[in-house]
């Protein structure tokens, strides 16, 4: 009998360290690159969820505090959802900035209109390609592996059951947000610079040549030259944009790597 009320308590302390982890990790899942994405099957979502919760629960077991159900009730549960949520935002903002991207680069070569639903959210056919590569290429790369040292990392920044500053959260999410945004229109410079050169080019012609209808004569060009260019730069720009949430995973609070 004494045994079995040691093994009843280990059991119990084991199954509030899993979901007090699985606090964290779950509400991360709802906004996770690749796994999180909205054509995963809720129940797909909640065995990753739970495959999450038994890797990274015994790595941060030391980092708990003790544990009481009655302890749940207070600040604990909301804090820790609220931290995951943080943590999923925070890595769904690397595919906004491959969607803005794609979007600015579908507009400046005049491919916005092809294949735009191809997607659960609106967006050109060259959005939808780079962000489909670009979390084909992450999970082939590990981001299983990082996101787990990510929910292990995320532990020393912020504690379990203690309620992050919520100035320090604005300051911090501010600033991924322009990051985001910046990593977007630098992954696009590539397009919006062939459509600077593409429409002076067109203005020249036009004013040498009044009676030549130059947009019938550009419109094939700048199509073809978008595809083009998407088939030589998209592999560099891959690189970079994993580069970028590589650096994050590393040091989600550091200075752009």
């Amino acid at each position: 009998m004494i045994a079995l009320a040691e093994l009843l308590q280990i059991s119990r302390e084991t199954l509030m360290l899993g979901f007090a982890v699985f606090l964290r990790v779950g509400a991360a899942m709802a906004l996770l690159p690749a796994f999180g994405e909205r054509t995963v099957p809720m129940r797909v979502r909640g065995v990753l969820a739970l495959a999450f919760t038994l890797i990274t629960a015994p790595a941060v077991a030391s980092m708990m505090p003790v544990l009481d159900p009655d302890f749940y009730l207070g600040t604990f549960l909301f804090a820790e959802v609220v931290i995951g949520l943080t943590l999923g935002a925070l890595l769904r903002l690397f595919v906004l900035a491959l969607q803005i991207a794609g979007s600015i680069a579908a507009q400046s070569v005049s491919l916005a209109q092809i294949l735009g639903g191809a997607a659960l959210d609106p967006q050109p056919a060259i959005g939808h390609i780079m962000v489909i590569s670009g979390l084909a290429l992450a999970v082939m790369l590990g981001l299983h592996v990082k996101i787990v040292q990510l929910f292990v990392l995320s532990y020393d920044l912020l504690p379990a059951g203690q309620f992050p500053a919520p100035s320090d959260l604005l300051e911090w999410g501010i600033e991924r947000v322009a990051r985001a945004f910046a990593l977007g229109f630098s992954l696009a410079a590539p397009f919006v610079i062939t459509s600077l050169v593409y429409n002076l080019a067109l203005g020249v012609i036009n004013r040498a040549m009044p009676q030549l209808m130059v947009s019938f004569v550009g419109a094939p060009a700048i199509t073809a030259g978008g595809l083009i260019l998407l088939m030589l730069a998209l592999p560099f720009i891959l690189q970079i944009w994993v580069s970028a949430m590589d650096g994050f995973l590393i040091d989600p609070v550091g200075a752009p790597r």
